[in-house]
């Protein structure tokens, strides 16, 4: 957006024109649980993940810790998240009623601004999608499991700021149209819900736990054979005989996803990997209650091959591949799978010699055709459900982009001109960067008050911005 396409009264600035500083905390080994209410914690980025602050995403300081309780997280925080997936790095939220004892990570910031910017109106701004898009191509990182977005590349990011009273009219109209969106996501995540519900009660109807005295009841690994897929690797980035394959990224419950298929070098062992129609593919690893999620191949992309994030099932003469899926997604939905893994680093693993393990009711080959057709019968007006509720809250997503992008252009509410300018406003936050002694970047002295983590005993009341840490910077970074 140029100046010349501000409304009337709006300035266009940075991100740190309308902040007096950023705080950030600094992080050191926790014990792996929750802190009790008269315990010390540490915010997990998990707590900035969802939109609203979740308090209970935290970790307990081991007793005897020195606090400093200046970085005690209060009402009314602005805070964003420092360290987290593209999609969520950046991600805003103001803090409401929260208990004591909660402190800020290293992954995490507190923007603190100037009076005259409505806070509410800041994270809504830091939730639009221009903001999203900047912090998105800002954020540093190799990994797209976790980015990084620096102090100085947010306080570089354009905002184009309204008049207060302006920006007060912007929230509250925002707010109704999000409250109404909300209501209708809700309503689509229950409708979800029940599909859900629906389609585990037919599977575990139809692939019964205690199974008729005609049907076999034997093992995955007799019942076919399992296969784990072939390991990447960066030398086989290029080479004479690329393939496509599949990994865990394309395999979802009854659907492989073939927008994103990817392509590796299998010379002379693609025939051993290469997947024939009628082939299950499984999740090897997964988050614990995904892990073995499965699919049936069924020709699409043809000449394919897969990897070992995937174990790949290939039926006996007598078991029809659409029977083995349903064995399988009623495991799934069972959970019986979550009982065979292995889990490291959150990411659970079902190995093949577990999986053979799995018991595998087979019926009569009669029967298997009978029991498969029901299935599709009974399925498939909750499968075209489920495309509906998923287009439903695709075009919330949005709507919700849309008001959001209407809200900071200026066309979400009408400008008054008897409104104070926005420029007299950053005459009066000067003013107040001024008075704080706001200058050059550079690190913030450590404070000096300082607590023992205890079990019990209360805090002591939080520091002002006159007894706290200096405030002098715009950047700090605070020593636990």
């Amino acid at each position: 957006m140029s100046t010349t396409e501000l409304p009337p009264g709006w300035e266009k600035v940075c991100l740190g024109d309308v902040l007096l500083r950023v705080e950030a905390g600094k992080s050191f080994t926790c014990e792996p649980r929750q802190a009790r209410p008269d315990e010390w914690g540490i915010i997990k980025v998990s707590a900035m993940t969802w939109g609203t602050f979740n308090e209970g995403e935290n970790k307990a300081v081991p007793e005897g810790r020195e606090i400093n309780p200046a970085y005690e997280i209060q009402a009314g925080d602005i805070l964003v998240s420092r360290a987290n997936t593209r999609a969520y790095v950046g991600a805003p939220v103001l803090v409401g009623n929260t208990r004591r004892r909660l402190l800020l990570s290293d992954k995490s910031l507190r923007l603190v601004p100037s009076e005259s910017i409505d806070k509410r109106w800041l994270v809504h701004f830091l939730s639009s999608p221009v903001a999203r898009d900047f912090i998105s191509k800002a954020a540093t990182g190799t990994k797209d499991s976790m980015r990084n977005i620096s102090q100085q590349a947010l306080l570089e990011m354009p905002i184009a700021v309204p008049p207060l009273a302006e920006q007060q009219r912007i929230v509250d109209t925002l707010e109704d149209h999000l409250s109404r969106l909300d209501a209708a996501v809700r309503d689509l995540g229950a409708a979800h819900r029940k599909v859900f519900a629906f389609r585990k009660a037919v599977l575990m109807s139809l692939v019964p736990e205690d199974s008729p005295e005609s049907w076999e009841i034997t093992t995955v690994g007799e019942a076919g054979s399992i296969d784990l897929g072939r390991q990447r690797h960066p030398d086989w980035h290029h080479g004479p005989e690329m393939r496509p394959y599949l990994r865990v990224a394309n395999v979802f419950e009854d659907r492989i996803d073939t927008a994103d298929v990817m392509e590796m070098d299998f010379s002379g062992v693609f025939e051993r990997y290469k997947l024939e129609p009628g082939d299950v593919l499984l999740n090897e690893g997964q988050s614990p209650h995904l892990v073995g999620r499965p699919a049936l191949y069924r020709g699409q992309p043809a000449d394919v091959a897969f990897t070992n994030s995937l174990l790949r099932f290939r039926a006996r003469p007598d078991v029809l591949p659409e029977w083995a899926l349903m064995v399988f997604r009623r495991h799934l939905h069972a959970r019986r799978f979550m009982r065979e893994v292995r889990i490291t680093t959150n990411i659970a693993h079902l190995s093949s010699k577990r999986l053979k393990n799995v018991e595998f009711p087979i019926p009569p080959l009669e029967e298997q055709k009978r029991l498969v057709q029901r299935c599709e019968e009974l399925l498939t007006d909750s499968d075209a459900l489920e495309r509906a509720l998923k287009h439903g809250l695709a075009r919330a997503q949005s709507l919700r982009k849309a008001i959001l992008g209407r809200a900071f252009t200026g066309t979400l509410v009408p400008q008054d001109p008897k409104d104070e300018p926005a420029s007299a406003l950053f005459d009066r936050i000067r003013a107040e960067q001024a008075a704080s002694g706001k200058g050059a970047a550079r690190r913030a002295r450590s404070p000096r008050k300082t607590e023992r983590a205890t079990k019990s005993g209360l805090p002591p009341a939080p520091f002002t911005a006159a007894t706290s840490a200096p405030v002098t910077t715009i950047q700090q970074e605070f020593e636990l």
